[in-house]
């Protein structure tokens, strides 16, 4: 995995690209490799999980959090648009009487 990430950041570098450091983050998936990755002599954060433009990835290279989180997600918002028509019929109800 170092090697991998000194040869981006080099060839990044070539073209005049820079990898921030602060917002880098590694993802291993299956490997037992535990050592720390570098850039610069500067330790990347190891996740156990990220997200990248709305789906979530996880060290095991499944998608089943994120099948689970989008479910979870639907489900709040047709229970939030449940009680909001259940309040809009409330209402019409007090403007009656």
């Amino acid at each position: 995995m170092q090697r991998k990430a000194t040869r981006v950041a080099a060839a990044s570098a070539s073209v005049g690209l820079n990898i921030y450091k602060g917002k880098s983050k590694i993802i291993k998936y299956n490997t037992e490799n535990t050592k720390l990755t570098t850039l610069d002599e500067e330790a990347v954060e190891q996740v156990e999980s990220f997200t990248y433009l709305g789906s979530i990835t996880d060290e095991r290279g499944g998608s089943d959090v994120d099948i689970k989180a989008r479910i979870g997600k639907a489900k709040d918002a047709e229970e939030e648009e449940e009680e909001e028509e259940e309040e809009g019929e409330e209402e019409g109800e007090e403007e009656n009487n």
